[in-house]
């Protein structure tokens, strides 16, 4: 057999959905360094799961030698892409967009290593903000059948609804990033999620009617469970990848009670764990499972947090398995103690802790059996919480069955 290269490796951990010239891409990979490219919208200011995929695909391609751009779209979030969508996006002003694109350069300059031009931070700003509309529609327009876009999946599902023309433009607007990244850094593959798969091929097809060379598209999975659905949902909505918009140790939990079935492909897709030990620890079975799921936590939280967030994570995840409610590292809220002399209401504490809301957001999970105060299920929304509830000067707050913060006087 040939040698293997990066293509081998992602297509055993399972990274690869679609591609559009299987045997010349593991040819070219193996050949010879390219530069690729990946984009992500900049419509929060925060990553989350469902980039993780791409980050890895990137960072995989990186260590075999290849080179990454990584495309912030701040001009494309003008617009906003419809695909995988049912309605229109909501409309971000342009300083959104910058404060949002901040916010994941941040993030991606943690994950990929941008020293030395090994990789590439590039914002499409930089070229859609200033074109000249009438010449982008001589030059690129006409390069595009609006016969064929129609029957691109991201637009037929949106036909029924209501497609607006902004959104019509996405396409164009994105095979001419493909096409400027070629000229301007000889960029010879687009990767990306695999609702992006008609964009992709777009631009491929713009590349080769403009008089370039021979470009590629490579999709890649989607992050599911083994029922088919979209990891990365929590009981508090999405799973991000950002310390303020949620904790290292509730980001360590989530990974750390998955199911059973799903371990085996987030540790492939996820983690840098190497095959044959993934493959061991798939074996494993029963409660044996658990260290597995531990494994699995503790490397994507490393990933995205750093070890020592990851150490602090396992810690307490650990003490809390154990019956413990002293690890440093769950989220704690120091009160003063005179405060529950007379007593705090429940519902407006949940507020105060920023574990709920709103008072009928603590009222829903109260009657939804969601809340407990020192392992005891509560089951009356009006209660006042008060100094009885302590125990040496600390009380220990859990909300459904992942999310624990601990109250301690002040």
């Amino acid at each position: 057999m040939e040698d293997r290269n990066v293509f081998d490796i992602l297509n055993e951990r399972g990274y690869i959905k679609q591609m559009t010239h299987e045997d010349e891409i593991r040819e070219l990979l193996g050949r010879e360094k390219i530069t690729f490219y990946i984009g992500f919208d900049p419509t929060a200011d925060s990553l989350h799961v469902g980039h993780f995929i791409a980050m890895m695909f990137m960072a995989h391609m990186q260590k075999a030698g290849h080179r990454p751009i990584a495309l912030v779209g701040g001009g494309t979030a003008v617009i906003g892409d419809p695909s995988g969508r049912t309605d229109m996006r909501k409309m971000l002003s342009k300083e959104d967009i910058e404060k949002n694109v901040q916010g994941i350069k941040s993030q991606l300059e943690r994950f990929i290593d941008f020293k030395d031009d090994k990789a590439l931070l590039v914002n499409n700003a930089d070229w859609l903000l200033n074109l000249n509309y009438l010449d982008f529609l001589r030059d690129i327009g006409v390069h595009f059948s609006v016969n064929r876009m129609l029957t691109a999946e991201c637009f037929k599902q949106r036909l029924e609804k209501g497609l607006s023309f902004l959104e019509f433009n996405y396409m164009l607007m994105q095979g001419y990033d493909f096409y400027i990244l070629n000229k301007e850094y000889n960029c010879k593959m687009q990767l990306g999620g695999d609702d992006q798969w008609s964009n992709m091929i777009a631009g491929m097809d713009l590349i080769r009617r403009k008089g370039g060379e021979q470009v590629y598209a490579m999709t890649c999975t989607l992050l599911t469970n083994s029922e088919g659905k979209k990891m990365g949902k929590t009981a508090d909505g999405t799973c991000w990848l950002s310390a303020d918009k949620m904790s290292p140790y509730d980001f360590y939990q989530y990974w750390r009670n998955v199911d059973d079935a799903d371990v085996e492909k987030c540790l492939r897709m996820l983690t840098f764990v190497p095959i044959e030990e993934i493959r061991k620890l798939s074996e494993l079975e029963g409660a044996e499972i658990n260290k597995a799921k531990e494994i699995l936590a503790y490397e994507v939280t490393k990933l995205i947090h750093g070890e020592k967030a990851a150490e602090e994570s396992q810690k307490a995840a650990r003490a809390l398995f154990e019956g413990g409610k002293d690890a440093d590292s769950i989220p704690s809220t120091d009160i003063d103690e005179s405060r529950f002399e007379e007593g705090i209401g429940l519902l407006s504490l949940l507020v105060e802790l920023g574990l709920t809301k709103s008072n009928g957001e603590g009222r829903r999970l109260v009657q939804q059996n969601g809340i407990h105060i020192n392992e005891e299920t509560i089951k009356e929304p009006s209660i006042s919480i008060d100094k009885s509830y302590f125990e040496n000067g600390s009380m220990m707050i859990k909300k459904g069955k992942k999310v624990y913060h601990r109250v301690n006087f002040k």
